[in-house]
């Protein structure tokens, strides 16, 4: 089974919902076209799966370094420097999404605590898309720290 690629759980879930939001988006234009009747919840339904495949795709692109950064700079830095400054990135972004995650968290407490709202089209409580977030942020959390250490232990080696 040498040159198979290991399907990763991420990339499951990002393939699924990408398959039902094109699915979702193409019977909506066919009954627009056919019956002249757009079914109004399709929407609600694309923009929260867009917005969880879009965390679950900060994880991936993590996990594959493909995030933006200073190479040029960061590969002229000596190893001590370079091994810091990835120590830091992988710190700062563990802090940025678990301060994400912190106000997520406090929109879903209040959802179902103080406000009770559902959404317009098909009455779903806000909170069942909004929860996505910090349950998909645990891959973002994984990968960082993968990358991190991954990192580190190429530029241990010596290498890039």
């Amino acid at each position: 089974m040498e040159g198979k690629k290991k399907l990763k759980i991420e990339e499951l879930l990002v393939a699924i919902m990408v398959f039902v939001m094109a699915t979702i988006a193409f019977i909506n234009v066919l009954s627009r076209y056919i019956f002249h009747f757009s079914f109004a919840f399709t929407e609600e339904i694309e923009v929260n799966l867009f917005i969880w495949v879009t965390i679950i795709g900060i994880a991936i692109a993590f996990e594959k370094g493909s995030h933006l950064g200073m190479v040029t700079l960061y590969k002229k830095l000596p190893k001590g420097i370079r091994k810091g400054v990835t120590i830091i990135s992988g710190l700062l972004s563990t802090i940025l999404f678990l301060l994400v995650n912190i106000y997520a968290i406090k929109e879903i407490y209040q959802d179902i605590t103080l406000f009770h709202a559902t959404t317009e089209a098909l009455g779903i409580p806000f909170w069942v898309y909004t929860i996505g977030i910090p349950i998909f942020s645990i891959f973002i959390f994984i990968r960082i720290l993968q990358a991190t250490l991954n990192e580190v232990k190429n530029i241990d080696k010596g290498g890039k």
